[in-house]
């Protein structure tokens, strides 16, 4: 193995060490020849020892686990892509062609050090923090990585920008602004549900229940998990928008064809146009959770509703609601004590409640 580094001496009698891969010159401190030799030896030793168990790492590798040396986060990212499906799929694709993940692509895991995870996350956004944290978990679990290439505490924190509700005179204004009956529709559709934009316009008229009064939905993000649909009961107000949308196929027939980045740039335009900061078509949900938890609305019916199972995101909703904690006394003088459950919540445990 050739030696990296190589002595010479400088007139005034000093030696110095002239590393050969990136062409530095370093002082040894000393005029003694002898002593220099001993000290060029040690950097030379150091740093072929790393280089050594590299080179060892690698025949191991070759003989176990060819593929090891040749896999490269490209591979990785397209593996993932291939798990994905419908809009998680295409939220990937987009992740994959972040320019930050340029100089990772072809560089192979076996050789990824912690510094090539920093210099992406430095010219990256908080998405490229959040999908590179998810490449190297899948590369993990795979066991395509012999140790994590940066340790959990060392990645930098994600900080998402603050999120917030649409109020109900911003929802009143954008509705008053809006010309298209069908967007309209959506918006007041939006404010009673809280569903998801993806779901409220892949809405048909087979998924009202209208003797019931209920409306049911699987959601989109979810539906690939087997989970139960979402039944939401609604009242005379929403009873009457549904009656105004079509009695057969999808409520929203243009919107169901617009995708999803298309209908948020419209709800957007419309804000800007009004002098609307800081929401988006999300912000409905916000909103619905916020009065939910304000109305005294018990969280479990709140969590039914918005499609999640763990608290922690719903309070994540709610935590911007004005809200304090009513009298047990007062309470229990006008439920007797008792939660009444819904006609959405009691059908689907099974109870009939006529």
């Amino acid at each position: 193995m050739k030696q990296r580094y190589r002595m010479y001496r400088k007139e005034t009698g000093v030696y110095y060490a002239f590393d050969r891969h990136t062409g530095q010159r370093e002082s040894l401190e000393t005029n003694d020849r002898d002593e220099a030799l001993e000290l060029l030896l040690t950097k030379n030793q150091a740093h072929r020892q790393p280089t050594l168990n590299l080179h060892l790492a690698r025949t191991y590798l070759r003989v176990g686990s060819p593929e090891t040396l040749e896999r490269t986060w490209q591979t990785v990212l397209e593996e993932i892509i291939k798990t994905k499906q419908g809009e998680t799929k295409a939220r990937w694709s987009r992740a994959a062609g972040d320019p930050a993940f340029t100089s990772l692509k072809n560089l192979t895991l076996f050789e990824t050090r912690a510094e090539h995870f920093l210099r992406v996350l430095e010219r990256g956004t908080v998405s490229t923090n959040v999908y590179l944290r998810r490449l190297h978990n899948f590369a993990l679990d795979m066991s395509w990585l012999l140790a994590p290439v940066l340790p959990k505490k060392q990645w930098p924190t994600v900080r998402y920008q603050e999120k917030r509700a649409v109020t109900w005179d911003e929802h009143l204004r954008i509705i008053d602004r809006e010309p298209n009956p069908e967007r309209c529709a959506f918006y007041e559709l939006a404010w009673h549900l809280g569903a998801s934009q993806s779901d409220l316009a892949n809405l048909h008229a087979e998924d009202i229940d209208w003797a019931n009064r209920v409306i049911s939905f699987h959601r989109l993000k979810l539906r690939f998990r087997n989970q139960p649909p979402v039944r939401i009961s609604f009242g005379s107000y929403v009873e009457h928008l549904l009656r105004s949308l079509p009695r057969r196929g999808p409520l929203f027939p243009y919107l169901i064809t617009v995708r999803p980045s298309d209908r948020a740039t419209e709800f957007k335009q419309r804000c800007e146009g009004l002098g609307i900061r800081g929401v988006t078509l999300h912000s409905y949900r916000y909103a619905w959770a916020q009065r939910a938890k304000e109305a005294g609305y018990p969280e479990r019916f709140a969590m039914e509703a918005l499609g999640h199972n763990s608290k922690a995101v719903h309070r994540a909703y709610a935590r911007n609601a004005d809200f304090r904690l009513p009298a047990l006394e007062e309470y229990e003088r006008a439920g007797n004590g008792k939660i009444v459950a819904l006609p959405a919540i009691a059908m689907a445990n099974g109870v009939n409640d006529r």
